[in-house]
């Protein structure tokens, strides 16, 4: 149980977070390459400009996260719930595991990359 924990700045590498309580915690500029947040609740988290490079969110609640500015290049979000997620500048061409469907539930911005095929509504 993380939950409203301050992980501001932290750099990790490999994190085992998988279902995890993480709700309302402050990732904004962590570096956590590689980590695991498999079915973990991230729900209301801000991870503005944090590095999530090659991690997994499988199955993770995302609702209203904020990842402004944040690169999730290769991270996987097959099953992830992104509904109202905040993924203004963030940089997730390489990304696995997104849906159309599940991006119409988030938004975005023009900055906002993203795999090809696919778009994200403007926030």
């Amino acid at each position: 149980n993380l939950f409203q924990g301050d992980f501001t700045g932290l750099e990790a590498r490999g994190l085992n977070l998988s279902r995890s309580r993480l709700r309302q915690a402050a990732l904004s500029l962590v570096v956590m390459n590689r980590s695991n947040f498999s079915g973990a609740d991230l729900r209301d988290v801000d991870a503005y400009g944090a590095v999530f490079s090659s991690s997994n969110f499988s199955g993770a609640d995302l609702t209203n996260a904020g990842f402004v500015g944040a690169y999730l290049d290769g991270a996987t979000f097959t099953g992830a719930r992104l509904g109202g997620a905040n993924f203004s500048g963030a940089q997730m061409h390489g990304a696995r595991g997104l849906t159309q469907g599940r991006l119409n539930q988030a938004c975005g911005d023009e900055a906002t990359r993203l795999p090809p095929g696919l778009r994200i509504p403007a926030c």
